[in-house]
Protein backbone atom coordinates (compact mmCIF):
# COMPACT_ATOMS: atom_id res chain seq x y z
CA UNK A 1 0.00 0.00 0.00
CA UNK A 2 1.50 3.30 -0.98
CA UNK A 3 2.24 6.13 1.98
CA UNK A 4 -0.23 8.67 2.37
CA UNK A 5 0.67 11.98 2.89
CA UNK A 6 -0.31 13.83 5.91
CA UNK A 7 -4.21 15.99 5.67
CA UNK A 8 -4.08 19.78 4.57
CA UNK A 9 -6.00 22.03 6.69
CA UNK A 10 -7.02 25.68 6.87
CA UNK A 11 -3.98 27.73 7.91
CA UNK A 12 -1.33 24.89 6.81
CA UNK A 13 1.48 26.24 4.77
CA UNK A 14 1.66 25.61 1.21
CA UNK A 15 5.16 25.39 -1.03
CA UNK A 16 5.25 27.07 -4.32
CA UNK A 17 7.79 25.87 -6.83
CA UNK A 18 7.96 26.10 -10.97
CA UNK A 19 9.68 22.60 -12.03
CA UNK A 20 9.29 22.97 -15.39
CA UNK A 21 8.48 25.58 -17.88
CA UNK A 22 8.34 29.66 -16.29
CA UNK A 23 5.18 31.77 -15.92
CA UNK A 24 4.92 35.66 -15.36
CA UNK A 25 5.69 36.92 -12.13
CA UNK A 26 2.31 38.43 -12.24
CA UNK A 27 -0.24 35.55 -12.60
CA UNK A 28 2.08 33.35 -10.35
CA UNK A 29 1.24 36.76 -7.29
CA UNK A 30 -2.00 36.84 -8.38
CA UNK A 31 -2.49 33.11 -7.60
CA UNK A 32 -0.62 33.43 -4.67
CA UNK A 33 -2.61 35.74 -3.06
CA UNK A 34 -5.94 33.46 -4.03
CA UNK A 35 -4.17 30.58 -1.81
CA UNK A 36 -3.70 32.89 1.08
CA UNK A 37 -7.34 34.08 1.06
CA UNK A 38 -8.72 30.54 1.38
CA UNK A 39 -6.07 30.70 4.44
CA UNK A 40 -3.33 29.10 3.30
CA UNK A 41 0.45 30.42 4.39
CA UNK A 42 2.23 29.95 1.19
CA UNK A 43 6.60 29.48 0.90
CA UNK A 44 8.00 29.88 -2.40
CA UNK A 45 10.69 28.24 -4.02
CA UNK A 46 14.11 30.40 -4.71
CA UNK A 47 13.55 29.71 -8.78
CA UNK A 48 9.85 29.88 -8.87
CA UNK A 49 10.49 33.17 -10.80
CA UNK A 50 13.46 31.86 -12.87
CA UNK A 51 13.25 32.47 -16.49
CA UNK A 52 15.36 30.42 -18.92
CA UNK A 53 14.05 30.18 -21.94
CA UNK A 54 11.67 27.14 -22.48
CA UNK A 55 12.05 26.06 -18.28
CA UNK A 56 12.37 27.98 -15.51
CA UNK A 57 16.41 27.48 -14.59
CA UNK A 58 18.58 24.39 -15.17
CA UNK A 59 17.46 20.82 -13.38
CA UNK A 60 19.65 21.15 -10.60
CA UNK A 61 18.03 24.18 -9.31
CA UNK A 62 14.46 22.97 -10.00
CA UNK A 63 15.13 19.75 -7.95
CA UNK A 64 16.88 21.70 -5.38
CA UNK A 65 13.57 23.80 -4.67
CA UNK A 66 11.60 21.09 -4.84
CA UNK A 67 13.84 18.94 -2.40
CA UNK A 68 13.72 22.12 -0.06
CA UNK A 69 9.70 21.43 -0.11
CA UNK A 70 9.79 18.19 1.37
CA UNK A 71 12.42 19.00 3.78
CA UNK A 72 10.54 21.46 5.13
CA UNK A 73 8.57 20.75 8.34
CA UNK A 74 6.16 23.65 7.77
CA UNK A 75 5.05 22.37 4.84
CA UNK A 76 1.56 20.25 4.04
CA UNK A 77 1.29 20.81 0.39
CA UNK A 78 3.57 21.27 -3.19
CA UNK A 79 1.86 22.78 -5.64
CA UNK A 80 3.72 23.31 -8.81
CA UNK A 81 3.18 26.76 -10.79
CA UNK A 82 2.54 25.13 -14.23
CA UNK A 83 3.71 22.24 -16.31
CA UNK A 84 4.90 23.07 -19.33
CA UNK A 85 7.88 20.80 -20.78
CA UNK A 86 11.36 19.97 -18.54
CA UNK A 87 10.13 18.13 -15.36
CA UNK A 88 11.27 14.98 -16.38
CA UNK A 89 14.96 17.10 -15.89
CA UNK A 90 14.69 16.89 -12.52
CA UNK A 91 13.68 13.59 -11.55
CA UNK A 92 17.33 12.34 -11.71
CA UNK A 93 18.40 14.74 -8.92
CA UNK A 94 15.51 14.30 -6.35
CA UNK A 95 16.40 12.09 -2.88
CA UNK A 96 13.71 9.75 -2.94
CA UNK A 97 14.93 8.44 0.63
CA UNK A 98 14.45 11.72 1.63
CA UNK A 99 11.07 12.12 0.17
CA UNK A 100 9.55 8.92 1.46
CA UNK A 101 10.71 10.22 4.88
CA UNK A 102 8.77 13.38 4.81
CA UNK A 103 5.26 12.63 2.31
CA UNK A 104 3.47 15.79 1.46
CA UNK A 105 0.47 16.05 -0.83
CA UNK A 106 1.83 17.06 -4.28
CA UNK A 107 -0.55 17.83 -7.23
CA UNK A 108 -0.51 18.59 -10.98
CA UNK A 109 -1.19 17.13 -14.52
CA UNK A 110 0.49 17.99 -17.75
CA UNK A 111 4.28 17.61 -17.62
CA UNK A 112 3.76 17.33 -13.94
CA UNK A 113 2.42 13.46 -14.73
CA UNK A 114 6.01 12.48 -15.36
CA UNK A 115 6.79 13.36 -11.46
CA UNK A 116 3.85 12.60 -9.84
CA UNK A 117 4.28 8.52 -11.36
CA UNK A 118 7.68 8.60 -10.32
CA UNK A 119 7.22 9.87 -6.96
CA UNK A 120 4.60 6.65 -6.55
CA UNK A 121 7.03 4.17 -7.87
CA UNK A 122 10.38 5.53 -6.53
CA UNK A 123 9.08 6.82 -2.60
CA UNK A 124 5.85 4.81 -2.66
CA UNK A 125 4.11 8.23 -2.04
CA UNK A 126 0.66 8.85 -3.61
CA UNK A 127 0.38 12.02 -5.53
CA UNK A 128 -2.80 14.17 -6.93
CA UNK A 129 -3.48 14.30 -10.60
CA UNK A 130 -5.22 17.37 -10.10
CA UNK A 131 -4.77 21.39 -9.85
CA UNK A 132 -1.71 23.37 -10.43
CA UNK A 133 -1.51 26.99 -8.88
CA UNK A 134 -2.52 28.82 -12.09
CA UNK A 135 -6.02 27.02 -11.65
CA UNK A 136 -6.56 28.79 -7.79
CA UNK A 137 -8.56 31.97 -9.40
CA UNK A 138 -11.79 33.03 -9.25
CA UNK A 139 -12.76 31.65 -12.21
CA UNK A 140 -12.02 27.52 -11.70
CA UNK A 141 -15.33 25.95 -11.30
CA UNK A 142 -16.22 24.95 -8.11
CA UNK A 143 -16.36 21.42 -9.03
CA UNK A 144 -11.98 21.43 -9.17
CA UNK A 145 -11.93 22.65 -5.62
CA UNK A 146 -14.38 20.19 -4.10
CA UNK A 147 -12.28 17.65 -5.96
CA UNK A 148 -9.23 18.73 -4.62
CA UNK A 149 -10.31 19.60 -1.65
CA UNK A 150 -12.17 16.22 -0.97
CA UNK A 151 -9.22 14.31 -2.11
CA UNK A 152 -6.68 16.36 0.32
CA UNK A 153 -8.58 17.72 3.16
CA UNK A 154 -10.82 14.86 4.30
CA UNK A 155 -10.68 11.38 4.88
CA UNK A 156 -13.64 10.20 2.94
CA UNK A 157 -13.64 6.50 1.98
CA UNK A 158 -14.80 4.89 -0.33
CA UNK A 159 -14.87 8.13 -2.76
CA UNK A 160 -16.71 8.05 -5.78
CA UNK A 161 -14.80 9.60 -8.81
CA UNK A 162 -17.59 11.31 -10.98
CA UNK A 163 -17.56 13.68 -13.91
CA UNK A 164 -19.92 16.75 -13.27
CA UNK A 165 -23.82 15.56 -14.50
CA UNK A 166 -23.45 17.07 -17.48
CA UNK A 167 -20.42 15.43 -18.98
CA UNK A 168 -21.44 11.45 -18.83
CA UNK A 169 -18.63 8.79 -18.07
CA UNK A 170 -18.82 5.97 -20.81
CA UNK A 171 -18.12 2.40 -20.14
CA UNK A 172 -16.91 0.60 -23.26
CA UNK A 173 -15.44 -2.77 -22.52
CA UNK A 174 -17.39 -4.62 -19.38
CA UNK A 175 -15.37 -5.99 -16.35
CA UNK A 176 -14.74 -5.24 -12.67
CA UNK A 177 -11.56 -4.59 -11.83
CA UNK A 178 -9.24 -3.01 -9.22
CA UNK A 179 -5.93 -1.89 -8.78
CA UNK A 180 -3.60 1.23 -7.91
CA UNK A 181 -4.42 4.31 -10.42
CA UNK A 182 -1.36 5.65 -12.41
CA UNK A 183 -1.18 7.76 -15.55
CA UNK A 184 -2.38 11.13 -16.74
CA UNK A 185 -0.67 12.96 -19.77
CA UNK A 186 -0.10 10.93 -22.73
CA UNK A 187 3.07 12.80 -23.59
CA UNK A 188 4.56 13.47 -20.71
CA UNK A 189 3.60 9.09 -19.65
CA UNK A 190 5.17 8.21 -22.75
CA UNK A 191 8.39 10.50 -22.16
CA UNK A 192 9.13 8.13 -19.09
CA UNK A 193 9.54 4.28 -21.71
CA UNK A 194 12.98 3.41 -21.87
CA UNK A 195 14.37 5.21 -18.40
CA UNK A 196 15.01 3.96 -15.14
CA UNK A 197 11.80 5.85 -14.20
CA UNK A 198 9.44 4.10 -16.44
CA UNK A 199 6.25 3.08 -14.63
CA UNK A 200 5.34 -0.97 -14.54
CA UNK A 201 1.42 -1.28 -15.29
CA UNK A 202 1.32 -4.83 -13.91
CA UNK A 203 -2.35 -4.63 -12.22
CA UNK A 204 -3.19 -1.53 -12.21
CA UNK A 205 -5.20 0.97 -13.77
CA UNK A 206 -4.10 2.95 -16.31
CA UNK A 207 -5.45 6.82 -17.31
CA UNK A 208 -4.58 9.15 -20.27
CA UNK A 209 -5.15 12.33 -21.13
CA UNK A 210 -4.36 14.82 -23.64
CA UNK A 211 -4.67 18.28 -25.60
CA UNK A 212 -3.58 20.19 -28.68
CA UNK A 213 -2.30 17.08 -30.93
CA UNK A 214 -3.58 15.95 -33.66
CA UNK A 215 -5.07 12.36 -33.69
CA UNK A 216 -2.28 11.14 -35.42
CA UNK A 217 -0.13 12.09 -32.57
CA UNK A 218 -2.02 10.42 -30.25
CA UNK A 219 -2.40 7.99 -32.38
CA UNK A 220 1.60 7.47 -32.24
CA UNK A 221 1.75 7.53 -28.72
CA UNK A 222 -0.81 5.32 -28.01
CA UNK A 223 0.54 2.35 -30.12
CA UNK A 224 4.30 3.10 -28.09
CA UNK A 225 1.88 2.25 -24.93
CA UNK A 226 0.68 -0.79 -26.83
CA UNK A 227 4.01 -1.60 -27.93
CA UNK A 228 5.56 -1.19 -24.59
CA UNK A 229 3.03 -3.71 -23.33
CA UNK A 230 1.07 -1.19 -20.81
CA UNK A 231 -1.74 -1.97 -22.26
CA UNK A 232 -0.98 -5.62 -22.07
CA UNK A 233 -0.13 -5.60 -18.35
CA UNK A 234 -2.61 -2.94 -16.97
CA UNK A 235 -5.66 -4.56 -15.07
CA UNK A 236 -8.28 -2.03 -16.96
CA UNK A 237 -7.98 1.37 -19.06
CA UNK A 238 -9.67 4.94 -18.09
CA UNK A 239 -9.18 7.60 -21.25
CA UNK A 240 -9.76 11.08 -20.56
CA UNK A 241 -10.79 14.16 -22.97
CA UNK A 242 -8.71 14.92 -25.74
CA UNK A 243 -9.13 18.46 -25.71
CA UNK A 244 -8.37 20.53 -28.47
CA UNK A 245 -7.08 17.72 -30.31
CA UNK A 246 -7.70 17.96 -34.18
CA UNK A 247 -9.03 15.18 -36.74
CA UNK A 248 -5.78 13.86 -38.65
CA UNK A 249 -6.27 12.13 -41.91
CA UNK A 250 -10.19 12.06 -41.58
CA UNK A 251 -10.23 9.95 -38.12
CA UNK A 252 -11.27 11.73 -34.89
CA UNK A 253 -10.24 10.85 -31.31
CA UNK A 254 -13.51 9.12 -31.05
CA UNK A 255 -11.96 6.61 -33.88
CA UNK A 256 -8.69 5.94 -32.36
CA UNK A 257 -11.08 4.95 -29.09
CA UNK A 258 -12.95 2.47 -31.33
CA UNK A 259 -10.25 0.77 -33.34
CA UNK A 260 -7.19 0.68 -31.50
CA UNK A 261 -8.47 1.16 -28.03
CA UNK A 262 -11.80 -1.08 -27.43
CA UNK A 263 -9.81 -4.00 -29.56
CA UNK A 264 -7.37 -4.35 -26.93
CA UNK A 265 -10.01 -5.93 -24.73
CA UNK A 266 -9.49 -4.87 -21.33
CA UNK A 267 -12.23 -3.22 -18.92
CA UNK A 268 -12.85 0.55 -20.80
CA UNK A 269 -14.09 3.94 -19.26
CA UNK A 270 -13.55 6.72 -21.80
CA UNK A 271 -14.31 10.81 -21.32
CA UNK A 272 -13.38 11.04 -17.45
CA UNK A 273 -12.93 14.81 -16.55
CA UNK A 274 -9.41 15.04 -15.95
CA UNK A 275 -6.45 17.24 -16.49
CA UNK A 276 -6.46 20.40 -19.22
CA UNK A 277 -10.41 20.23 -19.38
CA UNK A 278 -12.39 23.38 -17.72
CA UNK A 279 -13.65 20.35 -15.10
CA UNK A 280 -10.80 18.56 -13.22
CA UNK A 281 -10.83 15.48 -11.58
CA UNK A 282 -8.73 14.80 -8.51
CA UNK A 283 -7.10 11.43 -9.09
CA UNK A 284 -5.06 10.36 -6.45
CA UNK A 285 -1.98 8.31 -8.14
CA UNK A 286 -1.48 5.23 -6.14
CA UNK A 287 -4.76 5.12 -4.30
CA UNK A 288 -6.33 1.33 -4.44
CA UNK A 289 -8.98 2.11 -7.18
CA UNK A 290 -11.83 -0.08 -8.40
CA UNK A 291 -12.73 0.62 -11.71
CA UNK A 292 -16.13 -1.64 -12.48
CA UNK A 293 -17.69 -0.61 -16.36
CA UNK A 294 -20.38 -3.20 -15.75
CA UNK A 295 -22.41 -0.21 -13.34
CA UNK A 296 -19.83 3.01 -14.96
CA UNK A 297 -18.41 3.61 -11.85
CA UNK A 298 -14.81 4.30 -10.50
CA UNK A 299 -14.16 4.26 -6.93
CA UNK A 300 -11.26 5.24 -4.81
CA UNK A 301 -11.13 2.73 -2.34
CA UNK A 302 -8.87 3.90 0.56
CA UNK A 303 -8.47 6.92 2.22
CA UNK A 304 -5.37 9.38 0.36
CA UNK A 305 -4.46 11.11 3.39
CA UNK A 306 -3.73 10.36 6.75
CA UNK A 307 -4.33 12.20 10.16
Amino acid sequence: MATRPPILRAGDTVGIVTLGSPRDEATINNRIAFLERLGFNVVVGRYVYSWSGYVAATPEQRASDLMSMFENPEVRAIIPTRGGVGVADIIQYLDYDVISRNPKIITGYSDITVLLNVLYIAANLITFHSLLLIDFRETTPAYNFNQFFTATSTLTSPRRLENPPEIPQVSRIPGDVTGPIVGGNLTSFVDTLGTPFEVDTTGRILFIEETHEPVSHVYRMITHLERAGKFRDCAGIIIGECTGCEDAYGKSYEDLINEVLIPIGKPLMTNLASGHGMYKMAIPIGAVTNLNTYNNTLTVLEPTVSL
